[in-house]
């Protein structure tokens, strides 16, 4: 009855006290569930013409300044580049979160979009807010979450375990 009784307690104010993270983390991960199919999140892929690489360093950082919303004067401005060869494609990410997809052969601009799944996923770990919040208030949330998990999987056997020591008492006075 102990454990019982424990394990409810826990069980509500493990809800109550990480509701607000818990939340937020089932929203942004079911966002990122479907970020390849919703654009809104993540820009989708473009193809582009050529077989080979034609296109040098000099020429990808000039055909991503000529994109003003990607707002890059130099490589600094510049987070990643993402070369998928299968597709004939750069993808240069800008680190003000714009995507930038160029064709490898032409260098011509593919796709513009503004890429939110890097920020919708820092949401989801908790960087967002800081070191503290992901450290002191999204971990903590993710054990309790476990202990939510642990807690409501013995509260849900316990009457299947109650039932199954009843039965087995009247089958024992039976004989």
């Amino acid at each position: 009855m102990v454990l019982k009784r424990w394990s409810r307690k826990l069980h509500r104010w493990g809800a109550i006290l990480t509701a607000v993270p818990v939340l937020l983390v089932i929203v942004t991960g079911l966002l990122l569930q479907v970020k390849k199919e919703v654009n809104w999140v993540q820009p989708p892929t473009a193809r582009g013409s050529g077989a080979t690489a034609e296109i040098d360093w000099p020429e990808i950082l000039a055909a991503v300044q000529a994109v003003p919303e990607a707002e890059v004067r130099s490589w600094d401005d510049v987070d990643r580049l993402d070369v998928r060869p299968g597709r004939s494609l750069i993808k240069v990410r800008c680190v003000n979160h714009w995507e930038v997809q160029l064709d490898w052969s032409t260098g011509e601009v593919l796709y513009t979009a503004y890429r939110r799944s890097d920020w919708i996923e820092s949401l989801h770990d908790g960087s967002f807010f800081g070191d503290f919040s992901k450290y002191y208030i999204f971990l903590p949330s993710g054990l309790v979450l476990f202990g939510l998990w642990l807690t409501g999987a013995y509260l849900w056997y316990l009457p299947i375990m109650v039932k199954r020591q009843k039965a087995k008492r009247r089958q024992l006075q039976g004989k």
